[in-house]
């Protein structure tokens, strides 16, 4: 139920009616930033796969983004931890255009969606 509500919220902040039809994309493109260093790195993930950003490992569960506008606000389910570690420090869905709606709360790095990746390659 919690996850409902969330997601209706993301649904809402981005414009977007909790009627509007949504559409499982086969992944995402994620941007990291190390805050110290200022560097940032774009990363290519499929659903269900984990990868490495910096020194977090994240987790890809889905990427969702509108039918009608499959370059519009994309939201996706991840879950972070720092690499060699088992607390989760972000489990949850995470909208592309409000990252900050439910963030990463991290000292040194930063982890959000840019946009989902679709079918016709978009």
């Amino acid at each position: 139920m919690r996850r409902f509500a969330l997601i209706a919220a993301l649904l809402a902040a981005s414009g977007a009616s909790a009627q509007e039809k949504v559409q499982s994309g086969p992944g995402a493109i994620l941007r990291g930033l190390d805050k110290v260093s200022g560097q940032t790195v774009d990363v290519e993930m499929q659903n269900g796969q984990t990868g490495e950003i910096f020194g977090l490992d994240v987790a890809l569960g889905d990427c969702r983004y509108p039918v009608d506008n499959p370059t519009g606000d994309a939201f996706a389910y991840l879950t972070v931890w720092e690499k060699g570690k088992s607390d989760e420090l972000f489990d949850g869905w995470m909208i592309a255009t409000s990252p900050a709606l439910n963030a990463l709360d991290h000292a040194r790095y930063d982890v959000w969606v840019i946009r989902c990746i679709t079918p016709s390659g978009d």
